[in-house]
């Protein structure tokens, strides 16, 4: 029971670290969940203070996913639409992957900037307001980027510390 937990707990983390980029998926909820699933087995003991911090760390992150680019976008005079447009840009980055890694940082500010000039027609007003909404998805999706590989590196220390009882049938 103990491996099928860890292994499990390591989907969820792998799931989490995607999570960090896509829209549809909580990132840093997901690898805390990991966190927690190989904190489950008998092998490894229990930390309730260790497994507080990180879920209340995985929530406030999660929250700030969707403050950051509602300041951004305001801060820099943007519209609902240009954060709408920021994730339509992401969602053709995954799913049309035309310019490679960098379509992830492309395809979001083209996305905010069409948002905006739907919104607005002033097209230097509309790539300000992208530039906002660009700027506070990225912020966003940097911090649970961050969040979820710190998650990874604990779960991979923890796993590592207590393999043997892990896989001692």
């Amino acid at each position: 029971m103990d491996i099928f937990l860890a292994f499990l707990g390591f989907l969820f983390i792998i799931i989490g670290v995607i999570g960090s980029f896509l829209p549809v998926l909580p990132g840093p909820p997901m690898s805390w969940i990991g966190l927690f699933l190989l904190y489950l087995t008998k092998a490894v003991p229990n930390d309730t203070w260790f497994l507080a911090i990180t879920l209340i760390v995985a929530l406030i992150v999660f929250a700030l996913d969707y403050i950051i680019p509602v300041l951004g976008t305001k801060k820099f005079g943007g519209s609902k639409m240009g954060m709408i447009g920021t994730t339509v840009g992401l969602l053709i980055s995954i799913f049309f992957p035309v310019f490679g890694l960098l379509g992830i940082i492309i395809w979001p500010f083209i996305g905010a900037l069409t948002g905006e000039l739907i919104n607005k027609a002033d097209s230097k007003t509309a790539v300000k307001a992208a530039f906002g909404s660009f700027l506070g998805f990225l912020t966003g999706t940097f911090l649970k980027f961050i969040v979820a590989v710190v998650y990874l590196g604990f779960f991979i220390l923890t796993f590592w510390e207590y393999k043997t009882a892990i896989f001692n049938f």
